[in-house]
């Protein structure tokens, strides 16, 4: 049997685990060194086994992991996405939808400080939605709102899930945060777009609320100097090229929770939380990424990516279709996998097909991370609907998937932007860096 056959075999064994509900990471490990087994033998997959842990735990680019997931933890805790949400609905009061509105700037605001979908959706969950029920939003609405605009934690930077793919890919972590600004602010102003949408068709689902006094849209503005600081820290001095990136998440860090006890909104238990939320999900997160790496020095082995590289040239198909399968290929997975999961699975395959077609990998990130979060909303799995749903157990399951479908156009027309637009995500890069 060759070394691509072995491979193929290896992708669907994988599959085949992760449909038995084996955990990603236990799959892909042992996915990656059976196979490495059967094409170099036991001896050599064993010490890939025992030198990839410590080879890649020992990567200095890995500590900004912890850093950003402590800086959400500690935001979070400390009431800074209730003054988000607050400000954004300052400033869009007196429109129609306003507070869905509101709710779209505050996941924005909080994915700056955070880097997680799934933190943004459970946070804003509890913050937007009782707000929205209770001035009379259609709750599909208020869901599919605070569904969709989770996802813009994980596209504005600072974005653990693009320090992964940079870590898997090799690319660099600054040009990637500064690809994602512009398409996260895009995405942000297109679900504005489909909110004014249906607050146009549909009247009775929005309703309008009461317009602030200017003074006082500048006093609630004038709260988000919490995130003004941290952003500043923790992208502006990546941009700037002042500190690398585990300097700046470390920085900002610190500085989250120097404020967050100088303005009394944390005590010594609720910090004490957040370094255990972050020890937890910074662990959960490094297996998941040992096991990518066993899995991708497998598929290294096996030539597998250059074999499907020659047969997707030889084809003959002009380089957009071949990006837009892949697409459609990362949305149905989405719909079974979460969106760290499937960048570890699909990246080792498919950036050496998007690089010989011509793409860059930069972009090429931003793309796929449009791709699979669009996954994070869709069924059966779309953990984002979960999420809510386990704080709203009042709300039908089938109603907060019905609000998301009018904010897939939101992420239809951005994943046609990035493709028609390179420039969307390139140019900041190329101009920085």
């Amino acid at each position: 049997m060759s070394s691509q056959v072995i491979g193929i075999v290896a992708l669907a064994a994988l599959f085949g685990l992760i449909m038995l509900r084996v955990p990603v990471a236990m799959a892909m490990g042992l996915v990656g060194v059976v196979g490495y087994a059967a094409i170099d033998g036991w001896e050599r997959a064993f010490i890939a086994a025992g030198l990839t842990p410590y080879d890649l735990t020992d990567k200095y680019d890995l500590t900004v992991v912890p850093l950003f997931v402590l800086m959400g933890s500690v935001a979070s805790r400390a009431g800074m996405s209730a003054e988000l949400y607050r400000a954004a609905n300052a400033m869009f009061s007196g429109l129609r939808g306003a507070l869905a509105m509101g709710t779209i700037g505050a996941c924005a605001g909080f994915g700056a400080i955070c880097g997680s979908s799934l933190a943004t959706a459970a946070t804003m969950t509890r913050v937007a939605v009782p707000e929205m029920r209770r001035y009379g939003y259609d709750e599909k609405i208020a869901t599919g709102v605070v569904a969709s605009g989770g996802i813009l934690g994980v596209l504005i930077p600072p974005s653990v899930v693009l320090v992964v793919y940079a870590i898997i890919a090799e690319q660099g972590v600054p040009q990637l945060f500064a690809a994602a600004l512009f398409p996260g602010l895009a995405s942000a102003a297109l679900h504005i777009v489909v909110i004014a949408a249906i607050g146009y068709l549909q009247p009775h689902r929005l309703p309008t609320s009461a317009s602030l006094p200017f003074g006082q849209r500048i006093s609630e503005l004038g709260q988000l100097w919490k995130m003004v600081i941290l952003f500043g820290i923790a992208v502006g001095g990546i941009y700037s090229g002042f500190m690398s990136p585990t300097e700046a998440a470390a920085v900002a860090a610190f500085a989250a929770i120097v404020i967050a006890f100088a303005t009394r909104s944390m005590n010594g238990r609720s910090f004490f939380e957040a370094l255990l939320e972050s020890i937890w999900t910074t662990g959960v997160l490094f297996i998941i990424v040992i096991g990518a790496f066993l899995f991708s020095y497998f598929m290294a082995l096996t030539q597998l990516p250059n074999a499907v590289t020659e047969w997707v040239q030889a084809l003959g198909v002009g380089p957009w279709v071949v990006i837009l399968m892949m697409v459609v290929f990362y949305i149905v997975l989405g719909c079974f996998l979460d969106a760290i999961s499937m960048i570890l699975i699909t990246v080792p395959v498919f950036l050496p097909i998007a690089l010989a077609l011509g793409y860059d990998g930069i972009w090429f990130g931003i793309l796929v991370l449009v791709a699979v979060e669009v996954g994070m909303i869709t069924p059966p799995v779309g953990l984002n609907i979960f999420v809510i749903r386990a704080q709203m157990p009042d709300i039908a399951l089938g109603d907060v998937f019905r609000g998301i479908v009018p904010f897939l156009a939101a992420h239809f027309a951005l994943i046609a932007l990035l493709m028609l637009l390179p420039g969307l995500a390139l140019w900041l890069p190329g101009v920085l860096y």
